[in-house]
């Protein structure tokens, strides 16, 4: 069925837009499982999309995903065929143009070349860091203990460091000799407790004059999407604290790549979330398709995984912000109180489809916001399905107020990331009596730096910071 039927008929009351989740979602999690299923090797440690960026290169106007939209049906046709998982290509092609952000740090993490294929399991890699800067040059040895993720883009290994005993995380991608990889540039920058950090890297040769890129990342177990399948596996859902825990984390990795960083992470969910079991700490992986995003310059709306993607992806636009992470968050915390995916569309279009169920139509202004090509299509009028009956009557207000607040049409209008950090659904997190249900402390939450809260009103200051943790 096309969008334009769908939406008539939703507009006509002739489909259900029940999200209650007290009722039986069996077929809508079926439908869920059935597409994440096939990516459980990607789950701990999912593959970057690419490593050229020809964005730059892109003519706008040939990179909308909803095309010069109208209503008839060789449109849609269009539409539905150009859908972000039809166009891998488009991100595989993908060059750094990010050459900013240089430091000493860069000077510790050149990468050496170790010959042979390196990071097959069972054998042991040794390569060197430092040397720069009057330090002495060290020897790192790893031995490639399992595949913990794969994908077409390369493999993920757990490994052990021999000299310290520590477990890591070996990303292994093939790199293009002509181009920078954007995730290596990204990754140098980062440090933050809620960002996996980037620990060393080299390259290995190998047959047929190949150049594979090695990531040494921090590793950490588990994923929010393992977390939350057992619970749906045990139909329950998961427990309120650790949906504001995990939540409220992701807003402050973002809060710190969004205005510290300047990166826009553009792959938010639940698979690229990883999460310690015994002390709930999060942080955010994946960065291969962060980018950071120059105002004026065009960037490739196919980004995103679908179930996250914000509206005004779906409406292809190019010039968006930081705007559609927090809308991705938006979609992992409603997923999370609900036990499945909030939007989960079969397609590009589908996704729009899903999206206006709960939303409503969106009007002229919010569409000028997300697109200002679009601002004269004629959607079927649908109004928007009361958010207290989207979720059990049971769910704490604060939590669908804060989902509310993500998962608006208007970019503009969507809380900051930081700004989500301070709403009362976390207040419980800022009691000086929390503590995990084991009676441990939790994760580290209230240590903002300076350049974390630059620019942030007293108020909003006061609100982060309890008056016990300041």
């Amino acid at each position: 069925m096309n969008m334009m039927r769908r939406l008539k008929s939703i507009a006509s009351g002739r489909t259900s837009i029940s999200s209650d989740p007290g009722g039986d979602c069996t077929t809508k999690r079926a439908k869920v499982d059935q597409e994440t299923e096939g990516k459980v090797n990607e789950e701990t440690y999912p593959m970057e999309r690419g490593g050229k960026d020809q964005e730059q290169n892109i003519d706008a106007s040939k990179e909308t995903a909803v095309g010069t939209v109208n209503s008839n049906v060789s449109t849609v046709a269009r539409i539905e065929k150009s859908g972000y998982d039809q166009l891998p290509k488009e991100l595989r092609e993908m060059k750094i143009v990010d050459d900013k952000g240089k430091n000493n740090n860069e000077k510790d993490m050149d990468a050496a070349v170790v010959n042979g294929n390196g990071t097959e399991t069972g054998q042991i890699i040794t390569t060197a860091i430092g040397g720069r800067d009057g330090q002495p040059k060290r020897t790192i040895s790893y031995m490639a203990e399992r595949v913990v993720g794969t994908g077409s883009f390369g493999v993920v290994y757990q490994a052990k460091c021999l000299e310290t005993g520590e477990a890591v995380a070996i990303k292994k991608v093939l790199q293009d000799k002509r181009y920078k990889n954007r995730e290596l540039q990204v990754m140098r920058l980062l440090d933050h407790t809620n960002v996996l950090r980037l620990k060393h890297c080299f390259y290995s040769a190998a047959d047929k004059d190949e150049l594979y890129l090695n990531l040494v990342l921090e590793y950490v177990p588990e994923t929010v999407y393992r977390v939350s399948k057992h619970y749906i596996r045990m139909h329950q859902h998961m427990p309120i604290l650790y949906v504001q825990l995990y939540t409220y984390q992701i807003c402050r990795g973002l809060n710190y790549l969004h205005h510290v960083i300047g990166v826009c992470h553009r792959d938010i969910k639940p698979q690229n979330l990883l999460v310690n079991p015994q002390t709930h700490q999060l942080k955010i992986c994946d960065f291969g398709s962060a980018k950071m995003l120059v105002p004026g310059e065009p960037n490739i709306s196919y980004i995103c995984s679908r179930y996250y993607r914000a509206p005004e992806l779906i409406f292809g636009a190019t010039e968006y912000t930081t705007a559609i992470d927090v809308w991705s968050a938006g979609c992992v915390l409603a997923e999370l109180l609900l036990g499945q995916p909030m939007f989960p569309g079969e397609s590009g279009v589908d996704q729009l489809v899903e999206i206006i169920k709960i939303l409503g139509t969106p009007t002229r202004e919010e569409i000028k916001c997300m697109n200002p090509n679009y601002t004269e299509f004629k959607f079927p009028q649908i109004k928007a399905h009361p958010w207290h009956k989207v979720f059990h009557k049971k769910m704490p207000s604060e939590a669908v107020d804060l989902v509310s607040r993500m998962l608006q049409y208007s970019p503009n209008l969507r809380c900051t990331a930081l700004e989500a950090c301070a709403h009362p659904f976390f207040d419980d997190l800022r009691d000086p009596n929390a503590c995990l249900p084991n009676g441990r402390a939790l994760p580290s939450l209230f240590d903002f730096t300076a350049q974390e809260l630059a620019g942030a009103p007293e108020e909003l200051r006061r609100r982060l910071i309890p008056e016990h943790a300041s």
